[in-house]
């Protein structure tokens, strides 16, 4: 029970499910309710996904790879720059044709699930790192790893309902408050890449 607690405040606290909801508006702008829907299944679940690989085979990779949890962090701020700059400055291209602009679309929501929601902002450097840790805490007891993807499980589930919650913002705040939101969120994104990398480079 004690590591079931230890688990699940040390995820919630470093995933913050609550955290995630605005950030969430400023990426799905301009999609549908089914779209956002879309989006935030298929992100909880490449996000929970790829923490339950972090648990089961992450030190062992990252070791025989040489890379460090300081690496995730720079490359994962540079790339979170990126989608940043975007929503900053609406960079979206428009095209001619019905058909183009629904396979753009579709294509927009599967990026958008898994990089920026999925990677690294859900299943960021610190998430990884956590459940690194909690895995060697394990010590290779079958319960208590069965616990810890339980409690990896949960955490996620508190990430969806946080999305679904942001759909009735969204509502509320209608089409000028999602281009204020989205510009704002888009500047505090920015700020959040640079402290990525700053992060990284401190740790190294």
């Amino acid at each position: 029970m004690d590591f079931l607690v230890s688990a699940l405040v040390t995820l919630l606290v470093t995933v913050d499910p609550p955290g995630l909801a605005p950030t969430f508006l400023g990426l799905t702008h301009g999609m549908s309710r089914a779209q956002r829907r879309q989006v935030a299944v298929r992100s909880v679940l490449i996000a929970g996904g790829i923490l339950a690989a972090s648990g089961l085979f992450g030190a062992p990779l990252l070791k025989a790879l040489g890379i460090g949890i300081p690496a995730f962090r720079i490359a994962g701020g540079i790339m979170l720059f990126v989608i940043a700059f975007e929503m900053i400055f609406a960079f979206r291209k428009q095209r001619q044709t019905e058909t183009a602009e629904t396979a753009i679309t579709l294509d927009h929501v599967r990026n958008v699930a898994a990089f920026p929601l999925g990677i690294p902002l859900m299943a960021g450097p610190g998430a990884i790192t956590a459940t690194l840790l909690l895995s060697g805490r394990t010590g290779g007891d079958p319960l208590l790893f069965g616990a810890l993807l339980g409690t990896i499980a949960l955490v996620m589930l508190a990430c969806l309902a946080s999305f679904f919650a942001a759909e009735r913002i969204s509502k509320v705040l209608g089409v000028t408050g999602n281009i204020v939101l989205t510009r704002l969120l888009g500047v505090i994104l920015a700020a959040l890449a640079v402290q990525f990398v700053i992060d990284g480079v401190k740790a190294i």
